[in-house]
């Protein structure tokens, strides 16, 4: 009896604390349920991911409470239709019922501690792909949503269609097709797959696996967008937990971003200290940048003791300078878009004027770009602008006084391996990752410097910039109809009107030249008699009069 009510005890527990049960299961599998920051423990990976951190709801209730984030929601979630439990999306009852569209996910392969995954489309689901193939290329959006209405969980329609919501400006709509997309991924998840251990891979090279990147990604720029930067910055580094070591979506251009945004100082200096010797992120201008506004944040704390500021305070100093000195063309775009106008004596330098710009790469002057672009509100703040100030006067002053790191760069010393020498050589053309986040960033100042072979290039939104050893599991049927042909716009038309017209390749032969040309004459001169006819018979007769006199003169039938 005792046993049997200690059972019953600790499920009504666990019942009552959802968190509590989340440990026991985290525990029992060997890991440590993580606190509310990123850099709680040092014994999780750095890419540790919480579930209940991918709910937008936990961020908000920190902000205005649980009373005003739930209201009265949860009796009605109790009687919703749907009874899949899921971590990224919550099923709304305005959805279509969900019945499985025929997207599974198996395990591959085991190996050194991590378990590769794959996506796979059932025979059905592919017809059903190869229809919305057709359908975008027919450029018409009314052919996606007449597909979504036979197939209300097909993913790239959703996630296309959510391009054109949010293109109209209709955001909710947008948001709402990504969730429902990810529920659809979610549901066929195996159930050896965790979200959380970052232990689980996705091959970026599988079109079915791309499309499960993607929408996680718009999920997490819409989270960011309603200020849920801590939510965004989850997402993040799920993402980045899927592929670390060849980032597809170079979502270590993001990571710092969100982590200042999200005030997560200290998981990005452990991601620095932890990634820096394998990924070189100091010759990345984000991280040269973020890490020492990082430092500069955590020396501004209250709780911060006296020594410590000071200590945090001088090396900020430093990175700050050590990043204006790597790349001198982040700061005059900085400043301009802050609105900041720059003291002449800065303006007129030849370390930061024109030339600085000038002399970068187009890979790297893509960098410095993106990172203006998306990060120069987090610079605008009053105390971090006055440390800017600071800063670039002290880099002058080194400049000035020949300094000599600065005198490095400037004199290209290669047996020192001054950092301008690195900058040549770094940055001399961006790998196709950066383009895609570029993309798919759709930040203007970044987007405008993307290459001509980017830019003359078709790119959909379901599968921007796919990569050129893509693995494909299944191939799209040769098309028969005009796609597939090479005929002329006047052929097709003249195809549409007869369908015995056919323009047939030149013969070689004199004679067959001869015949061939008699007979497309004759086809053309039919075709204008053709069309002769019916213009003579066209008539336009007028609609029949309704003779009732209550009748509005204005109505429409």
């Amino acid at each position: 009896k005792k046993k049997k009510k200690n059972t019953t005890g600790d499920k009504q527990v666990a019942g009552d604390d959802i968190d509590a049960l989340l440990e026991t299961i985290e525990q029992s599998n060997g890991l440590t349920l993580q606190s509310e920051g990123c850099g709680g423990s040092d014994n999780r990976p750095v890419l540790y991911v919480e579930h209940r951190n991918l709910n937008p709801e936990t961020e908000l209730k920190r902000y205005f409470g649980a009373r005003a984030v739930l209201g009265d929601q949860r009796p009605r979630q109790r009687q919703r239709q749907f009874h899949r439990s899921t971590w990224m999306t919550i099923p709304k009852d305005t959805w279509p019922r969900f019945s499985r569209p025929g997207i599974s996910m198996t395990l591959r392969e085991s190996r050194d501690g991590l378990q590769y995954f794959t996506f796979e489309h059932s025979r059905d689901y592919q017809q059903i792909q190869f229809k919305f193939l057709d359908s975008v290329e027919s450029m018409d959006p009314n052919n996606i949503v007449a597909l979504l209405q036979m197939n209300p969980y097909h993913i790239d329609s959703l996630l296309q269609l959510s391009d054109v919501c949010r293109i109209q400006e209709d955001q909710e709509m947008a948001r709402d097709l990504i969730e429902r997309a990810l529920y659809s991924f979610e549901c066929a998840f195996h159930p050896v797959c965790s979200l959380t251990s970052g232990t689980s891979r996705l091959d970026y090279l599988r079109p079915e696996n791309r499309a499960f990147y993607l929408a996680v990604y718009k999920h997490m720029m819409f989270l960011e967008r309603r200020g849920c930067p801590r939510t965004a910055l989850e997402y993040c580094r799920l993402i980045l937990s899927l592929d670390p070591d060849s980032d597809p979506l170079c979502m270590l251009l993001l990571i710092d971003f969100l982590s200042l945004r999200s005030r997560e100082y200290n998981f990005l200096l452990r991601l620095y200290q932890d990634w820096e010797v394998h990924r070189n992120l100091s010759q990345l201008p984000n991280f040269a940048f973020s890490v020492a506004l990082s430092h500069f944040h955590l020396s501004q704390e209250d709780q911060t003791e006296s020594e410590e500021r000071e200590r945090l305070k001088h090396k900020a100093d430093l990175l700050l300078q050590n990043a204006l000195i790597m790349f001198p063309g982040v700061l005059m775009p900085l400043l301009d878009l802050c609105t900041v106008q720059p003291d002449a004596a800065v303006s007129s330098h030849d370390f930061f004027g024109p030339r600085s710009q000038l002399g970068q790469s187009p890979a790297l002057a893509e960098l410095v770009s993106l990172y203006v672009g998306r990060t120069h509100t987090l610079w605008r703040e009053g105390g971090v602008l006055l440390w800017l100030e600071e800063c670039v006067r002290e880099v002058l002053r080194r400049v000035d006084t020949k300094d000599p790191l600065v005198e490095d760069c400037q004199n290209n010393n290669i047996q020192t391996l001054s950092l301008i020498f690195k900058r040549k050589q770094r940055y001399q053309s961006a790998p196709l990752n950066i383009h895609r986040h570029v993309i798919l960033s759709e930040i203007k100042e970044a987007t405008s410097t993307l290459p001509l072979e980017v830019t003359t290039q078709s790119v959909m939104g379901f599968d921007p910039l796919p990569p050129l050893d893509s693995v494909a599991s299944y191939t799209r049927p040769e098309r028969q109809s005009v796609g597939a042909s090479n005929e002329s716009t006047l052929s097709l038309f003249f195809r549409s009107l007869l369908p015995n017209f056919n323009l047939q390749p030149m013969p070689q032969d004199d004679q067959e030249v001869a015949q061939a040309g008699r007979e497309l004459n004759q086809e053309v001169n039919r075709l204008m008699v053709a069309m002769r006819d019916m213009l003579a018979n066209i008539q336009f007769q007028e609609p029949p009069r309704d003779n009732n006199p209550d009748r509005d003169e204005g109505e429409w039938d």
